[in-house]
């Protein structure tokens, strides 16, 4: 056998050992550098339990925001709910308004009408207007007024006097009338007529435009003295264009004698 070494050394081999004593010795390192860094820190004025303290407050002002912006939402939704309500109730009351408003027109309109009634029962004149026509033309704002009178009595003599129109109604926005001369275009505000038993009255007018008629108003006055006037209203109904009536005055061919 041969002989060994005088210096030869003989030493146990352990790895593991080293690796904890590499691992441990990593870890100091690492520990070491995280107490520099913490003592960096603390060396220039960094707290780090007042940074936590005010982490939480602000954790606890933006609770407090999202509350109020929650609270706002529905606060804006609430309003919202309103303004169409609102909205809904101003157009109710405007369309009340103008059904109101229709109705009052009507009823207008309907008081005319029974004025005139009544002042055709009245006739203290001997006169009445038999009927009355308002017919459209072929040309717009151009109407025809067809109206045949007769003595409401027997008639004894010829009756003679003068007859008139007027018009009411509206014009930009306001009440409005227009006389005989202003719906004729002539300088004379009535005509004159003359008859025994009755006679028709046909008359053109013009009505401008912009302006809404309502209502026809006729005065009749006797050339008697101590006579009433005849007025009478008629509500402005206009028929479809037909042809015209002559205008004349007619007696009865078999007529009574007294």
């Amino acid at each position: 056998m041969a002989e060994l070494p005088s210096n030869l050394v003989v030493r146990r081999h352990a790895p593991l050992r080293g690796v904890l004593l590499g691992g441990a010795t990593l870890c100091l390192g690492l520990f070491a550098l995280y107490i520099v860094y913490e003592l960096g820190r603390f060396n220039a004025g960094y707290d780090r339990l007042a940074v936590a303290q005010q982490r939480a407050e602000y954790e606890v002002a933006i609770e407090k925001l999202e509350k109020s912006n929650r609270e706002l939402r529905t606060r804006i939704a609430e309003l919202d709910t309103m303004r169409v309500g609102r909205t809904q109730e101003r157009t109710e009351l405007s369309r009340t308004i103008g059904e109101l408003q229709a109705q009052v027109a009507r009823q207008t309109q309907e008081l005319a009408f029974y004025r005139g009634v009544v002042t055709q029962g009245e006739v203290p004149s001997g006169m009445k207007i038999q009927q009355l026509r308002i017919s459209a033309t072929d040309k717009a704002d151009h109407f025809h007024v067809h109206m045949t009178m007769e003595q409401s009595v027997r008639p004894d003599d010829t009756v003679t006097g003068t007859v008139s129109l007027q018009i009411d109604g509206e014009s930009q926005g306001g009440s409005a009338h227009l006389d005989y001369a202003a719906l004729t275009g002539s300088s004379q505000n009535e005509q004159s007529f003359s008859f025994r038993y009755f006679q028709n009255f046909d008359q053109d007018v013009v009505v401008p435009t912009g302006f809404h008629p309502l209502r026809l108003t006729v005065e009749v006055r006797s050339a008697r003295k101590g006579v009433t006037p005849l007025t009478q209203t008629f509500l402005w109904r206009v028929e479809a264009a037909q042809e015209r009536p002559q205008r004349q005055a007619e007696e009865p061919v078999d007529a009574a004698t007294d």
